[in-house]
């Protein structure tokens, strides 16, 4: 169990309050009542009161109680006996990230059950999510053009690296957003992101592929297409229709840093490949 007391890092019973929503949006101060009948309609409050509930444990404890107390899930693992044979020292994994959230929560308990120091690098949505902080490396999906935001993602991709050198396991959803529908009707992740596959490139760990089956609901999936952050808005709402539902972990044998060798051409045909065993385990039903 994480010790709160030796933490560098605050954690609150709410994850997302007035406060926050009026710093965020700042036309929205002063309208109180508005932001809490919002908080409201998208399942924030809710969000807040399992938060408040739990997180008095950080950490992998606190995703075993939101997972099986909470939401009352239930866990299918195809090839469970790799997580019980996890490698040495530093390693990585790489999943698809069809829910946004859940799967997130669901990767920390897995492996940082097992491994207490395990983190995952997340964007700064899920980092609101202050009793999950101990597993978490924050970068900022919008950081493109806005140097102080930019920073952040620098500072998280060190950090990777130095956790990787430390010989500590790192978890990446390299597409680092929720994955969409295509047209097809296929849930699949956008490309993969080049920031991410550098830093797999020069790790020389294993790399252990972890696919989670099914995804959101068609309406999420519709705001993928018109709005994306409408669709981020939607997370909590998506959270809470899993209640009481199974979901679908396959996890593929880890791959040799002799593996990736054959590979390794370049970044991009090292995450090519990766993907691609990532992807070969939907096959498993």
């Amino acid at each position: 169990m994480i010790d709160i007391k030796s933490s560098d890092y605050e954690i609150r019973p709410d994850v997302l309050n007035y406060d926050d929503i009026r710093h965020l949006v700042p036309k929205l101060d002063g309208h109180e009542k508005l932001v809490n009948w919002l908080l409201h309609f998208l399942s924030v409050d809710k969000v807040n009161a399992v938060h408040a509930k739990c997180c008095d444990t950080p950490g992998p404890e606190f995703t075993r109680r939101l997972l099986f107390d909470e939401f009352k899930i239930k866990l299918r693992i195809d090839n469970e006996q790799v997580l019980d044979n996890l490698p040495e020292g530093a390693f990585i994994t790489v999943s698809n990230h069809p829910f946004g959230a859940l799967d997130g929560i669901a990767l920390i308990y897995l492996i940082g059950s097992r491994r207490p120091q395990f983190k995952v690098m997340v964007n700064m949505i899920l980092n609101q999510i202050t009793a999950m902080r101990p597993n978490f490396i924050a970068v900022d999906a919008w950081a493109s053009n806005d140097p102080s935001k930019r920073a952040v993602s620098v500072a998280g991709i060190r950090q990777a690296l130095r956790q990787l050198k430390d010989g500590q396991p790192v978890g990446f959803f390299p597409a680092g957003a929720m994955s969409k529908v295509d047209w097809h009707g296929h849930q699949i992740d956008r490309p993969w992101q080049d920031s991410i596959l550098q830093i797999i490139y020069r790790a020389n760990v294993p790399v252990i592929p972890i696919f989670f089956h099914g995804g959101n609901s068609w309406w999420c999936n519709f705001l993928g297409h018109a709005c994306w952050p409408a669709r981020s808005l939607r997370l909590p709402a998506e959270v809470f229709r899993k209640v009481g539902k199974e979901i679908h972990v396959s996890v593929g044998n880890p791959i040799s840093i002799e593996e990736q060798a054959l590979h390794k051409q370049s970044p991009a045909t090292l995450g090519q490949y990766l993907r691609e065993q990532t992807y070969a385990l939907r096959a498993l039903k």
